[in-house]
């Protein structure tokens, strides 16, 4: 690993519980406040630059809910975002593929490993620092 900044995780299972349990949201809180089935998402992982997003959602299988789906395509619409959607064991950082959310679009998965996602996330990173994101004026 790089001696570069990183956010490791803290957090000892065995010494103060499983994480999910004492840690996760429970969005089931939240259910009434929102129309239809629509629900919260959580997010894997999110890093800006130059006002540019990119998201990355880890999935140890190559199901994307319908929701994420659409939400992920409407973030991509409307927002300087890309994401990627990884299918991968986290335990182990192993990746099989990987599938890029532009412009509102899903693009084939394509087979893949880690070494790929690294250069596809070194690739957005250098394009991110080149091409920053103008503020919009609005009239109101």
């Amino acid at each position: 690993m790089s001696s570069k900044s990183f956010t490791p995780m803290l957090w000892d299972c065995e010494r103060q519980g499983c994480f999910n349990k004492k840690k996760r949201l429970k969005f089931e809180v939240f259910a009434d406040c929102l129309p239809g089935k629509i629900s919260f998402s959580d997010i894997d992982a999110i890093v800006e630059i130059n006002g540019n997003l990119l998201i990355m959602e880890w999935k140890g299988h190559s199901n994307v809910p319908v929701g994420q789906k659409i939400m992920f395509k409407q973030i991509t619409r409307f927002c300087p975002a890309l994401i990627l959607v990884v299918e991968g064991n986290a335990e182990d950082m192993s990746v099989s593929r990987i599938q890029t959310v532009w412009h509102g679009e899903f693009l084939p998965a394509i087979e893949a490993g880690i070494e790929q996602l690294v250069t596809k996330i070194n690739k957005w990173a250098n394009w991110a620092k080149i091409n920053p994101v103008t503020p919009q004026k609005y009239v109101t």
